[in-house]
This record gives structure tokens, sequence and C-alpha cells, in this order.
């Protein structure tokens, strides 16, 4: 066991010693030690539950032969980190949770992994801790929380932002505002739409690390808890059968991640995640294979922010695996993969069959012949643009309109409430890039504003930083090259016309390329917006979108 070398021989007294101090007997000493990570804290709702969950997964480990042994990451919660620099350090926390994992399981020399998350960059950095450090690993999340209910509608997070636009815009009351305020979250657990925590945990049982359920089942539901005890229990069969995540996840796991990402019509910041576990499980990924897997792969689920259905409905409807089974029936998934549970998909998958097809939709009769992510491309984003094409509006799909500058999200947000953005405009929003942010900040507040505003039929919203899986719209991020690295998008001036065409997966600036060339003679990036500490750090490492704002 990787663990002998803290706890074998006579020269391995003193660490035997410190062990002790802990509380542990030299029975426990002797079994395999089982890092059981958390980020529970107090602040994020998705994390209310964590503390259960971990007492779940320890019984499970200890009822199959293990020593589990607790240890903390952090989180950032999005949705309060939102609209203002808080929100810089959300994808920058990815990095730091994966890096803090493999200090620990390094130092410590644990034998496998269970890895406890919920929410945004929570889950992907936990995957790709295991992936780095690829010993013997399952995740399990704290599960989606339930829908609210507001004037009999089923009511989120997403809602929520887009009431302020509606409060701003005269047509909400301050009174109701309120009310919803206080139902929109009703229960402990990730939000409650297909937002980017629940795309992860998803995607976390379609690439295998996670087990079948992890996507869906509520936060709130007791087998919730029994999910966790099973992953204790199989984590200790992955170490016994010396399975590893590279063992799991491979080229073939994430072209399946891929595939049941445009079925479900999950958050754009899949793309960024699905590309950095990649790099960690050292499998080539890029925009182009997206596109490709999008062209052939139906969206055969509509969830919020894309319709009123949320993720509790899944559940019901068969879940994340149900969704399997239906794109099987065309042979659009490899299901020889092997996963967390020891078994192939093609295992798991027996007798599983979808319950209701309203929500997950045939194969034969889907929302879409094409998938629900779009990767855009064109002058404005030479390397890639990426937007959720499921949740845009039909009017939307293609549009051209002025540009209307800014580069700062805030002042965005500003032109958005005080009505300086009319139909028809494409509002930029730049330096808020991995670099240029830094941070690649999440843009809900200006998106939600412009939906509750009554504008999304008819107002685009560009930037090189990147959405909230809550948002809905003609939002593009994502934008490569970035500003601050000499993109395109830090040549547009206030008044030049973009053109969209998503079915076509284009972005064009029209704007002569002599011109261009001109406004680029002149062109010097903004400086950096933080000069010190870890964003600062960050900032020289990070690498564009396009490549999955990893650092290099």
């Amino acid at each position: 066991m990787r663990s002998d070398v803290i706890k074998k021989g006579p020269q391995k007294a003193p660490h035997r010693s410190l062990l002790k101090a802990t509380g542990l007997t030299d029975e426990e000493i002797n079994k395999p030690l089982i890092g059981v990570v958390t980020s529970q804290n107090d602040i994020i709702a998705g994390h209310i539950n964590l503390d259960k969950i971990v007492e779940s997964v320890k019984k499970g480990v200890l009822m199959s032969g293990g020593t589990p042994i607790v240890f903390p990451t952090i989180g950032v919660c999005d949705g309060i980190a939102m609209g203002h620099e808080g929100m810089r350090y959300s994808l920058a926390t990815r990095e730091l949770i994966a890096d803090t994992i493999e200090c620990m399981v390094k130092a410590h020399a644990f034998d496998a992994l269970v890895l406890i998350p919920n929410c945004d960059k929570i889950v992907p950095g936990m995957m790709m801790a295991a992936l780095r450090l690829n010993i013997p690993a399952v995740v399990v999340s704290g599960g989606p929380m339930l829908a609210g209910k507001f004037k009999g509608k089923d009511v989120s997070l997403s809602t929520m932002f887009e009431a302020v636009g509606a409060f701003e815009n005269g047509t909400m009351l301050e009174g109701d505002l309120c009310d919803m305020e206080n139902k929109a979250c009703p229960t402990c657990g990730s939000c409650s739409g297909m937002f980017t925590a629940n795309s992860m945990n998803c995607l976390a049982e379609v690439l295998g690390l996670g087990l079948p359920g992890n996507g869906t089942i509520p936060a709130v539901y007791s087998e919730r808890m029994r999910l966790a005890k099973y992953a204790g229990m199989r984590v200790m069969d992955l170490l016994e059968k010396d399975i590893k995540p590279r063992d799991i996840v491979n080229e073939r796991a994430i072209k399946n991640a891929l595939t049941v990402d445009m079925a479900l019509g999950c958050s754009t910041n899949s793309v960024l995640h699905l590309t950095a576990i990649a790099n960690e499980a050292k499998v080539d990924l890029n925009l182009d294979m997206i596109n490709e897997v999008s062209e052939v792969t139906p969206n055969l689920c509509r969830l919020a922010p894309a319709s009123d259905t949320h993720i509790e409905e899944l559940y019901w409807a068969g879940g994340i695996q149900a969704v399997m089974k239906e794109l099987s029936k065309k042979g659009l998934l490899d299901l020889d993969c092997i996963t967390a549970t020891s078994k192939t998909h093609e295992e798991n998958l027996e007798g599983v069959e979808v319950l209701d097809y309203n929500i997950i939709k045939s194969i034969d009769e889907p929302f879409s012949i094409t998938g629900g992510i779009r990767v855009l491309k064109g002058n404005l984003a030479v390397d890639g643009a990426v937007v959720k094409k499921s949740a845009v509006l039909k009017e939307m799909l293609v549009h051209t309109g002025p540009a209307r500058v800014f580069d700062l999200e805030e002042d965005a947000i500003a032109a958005i409430l005080s009505k300086k953005i009319v139909k028809g405009d494409v509002v930029v929003i730049r330096y808020e890039g991995p670099k240029g942010g830094p941070g690649m900040r999440e843009m809900l507040s200006p998106t939600s504003a412009i939906a509750g505003m009554g504008l999304d039929k008819y107002v685009a919203l560009i930037t090189d930083g990147r959405f909230s899986g809550a948002t809905k719209g003609a939002a593009i991020g994502h934008i490569s090259p970035e500003a601050a690295e000499g993109g395109v998008i830090g040549l547009v001036e206030e008044g030049d016309i973009i053109s969209i065409d998503i079915p076509n997966g284009k972005l064009e600036l029209l704007v002569d390329d002599e011109v261009l060339e001109e406004r680029r003679k002149n062109f010097k990036p903004l400086p950096p917006k933080v000069t010190e500490g870890y964003l600062a750090r960050y900032a020289k490492l990070v690498s564009s979108a396009s490549t999955g704002a990893i650092l290099k």
C-alpha cells in the first residue's frame, strides 16, 4: 500500500506515534488509509449537508475494511461572488482546490480518495486532483437543491437574478421581489437548474468517476446518504482491483462526457472544465472536437435556465443513466468504458429506461437534432467562443447589431439597468478573460438584467469572460484570444457592427481588415486590474479559455 511509507517498520515509529495522537489504533493504522476530501463550509448552500455525506462515506469505507481520514479544501459560492470582485476568485480556486488536494495526498500517502464536492469550480477541481494523483478515487457530490415555488411556478436562482432586472424595469413590485427572495432557494444543495455545478456532477457520472445517481439525486433525499455509503464501499473495491482514475477517464470517456453534455444542454463552463480535466487525464481536447460531437448529438433535455424544468424532474425521469440509455439506442456512446462501480457503462445501464419522455425526449424526437452547446469562430474569435445554443431564443440565433463596448462588467450592468441598451444592440464586455479579469468572471448579472428587462429577444452579449450556467439568451463567452492578449475583441469600437450566426458557428466583426490593422498599430491592452496577491500570480500563469484556462 502507498501508506506503508508512513506506517511500516521500526523507522516509522515516529509517524505511527503521530497517527495515534489523532486517536487511531494499530488496527486502524494497518488498514488502507482513505482520504475523504470535503469542501464543506457554512456559506455555500450546496455544502450545508456535506457533513452528513462525509459521515456516510466514512461508514461505507469502514464497512469495507478501510480507515477513513477526513481533510478539507476550499470553496467559493458563485452566486454570492457574482457581480463584484469576488467573482475574480471563483475560477481561480479550481486550481487551488486541485493543488491543495495534491499536497495533502502526497504529504500523507493516502491509498485512495473519496471526493465530496458541491458547486461550481469545486467539482472539476476535485476531479482534476483525482486524475493528477491517479490513485483509486470516487466522487460523490452533495446533490442538487429542490426548485422553489413562486405564484404557482417553479423558480430557481436564475429566476431570482432575472427578477432584479424586472424590478428595475418596473415590471415587478418590491414586495414580490422580497417574496421570491424567500422562496427561490428552499433547500440545501447545488442550485436547482442545469447550471455549472449540476452539469459537472452529472458529467462525473458519465466520465465514470461518480456513481450512477451522483448528478440528480436531490440533496435532501436519504438516497443521497445511501449513495455516499456506496461511494465509500466502491473506493475499497477500486483499491483492491487497482483501478485508477486514468484507467477510467480516457479519450473515449471524454467523448462520452461531451456527448451527454450536448444532450443535456449543460453550462458553457463545462467546456472549460472538461478541457482542464482532459489535460490532467493526458487526453487532447480542442474546441473543434466539441463542434464535431455537437453536430451528431441530439439535444434531449431542456432544463432551467432553458425552461422551467429542474434537476429533480430529471431525477424522476430516470436521471443521467436514462439519458445515456436513450443515446445508446443510436450508438452514440462507448459503453465499454469502465466506471467507479468497477463495471462498464453497459453493465450499469442494464434495466435502465426513460421514465418520462416529456423531460428526456426520445432520440427519435429530440428538442434539436444537434447538441446544446455551440463553438463559434470568426475574426472576432479566432481561437473560438462558446454559447449555450439550447438556451438561446430562436429570434436571436442569427443577429447583427451595433457594438456597445464596456471594459468592465459593472459598467455594462449600470448601462443595462439605466436603459441605455436598446433593441438590436450587441453588448461587448472585455478585459474579463482569464488574464484580463483576472479570473474570467461569470456574467450572470448583466445577462439576467437583459432578460429581466425584456430585451433577451433583441440584445446579444459577447465577452472574453464567461457565463454562469444559469445564464440564458444570446450570451457568447470565452472569446479567444482575449483582449488582454491582443485579441480582436480589444479592437472593437462603439458602433461597430457585429454579426452572430449561431447555427453556422460564426462570430464576425464587420470591419475591414485594413481598418483593424490600423487600430492594432495604436493598440495597448489595459494594465492588469490586480497587481498583487494570488490573482496577480494566477494572471501570469493562466492559459487561454480555449485551452481550459489551466495554469502553465
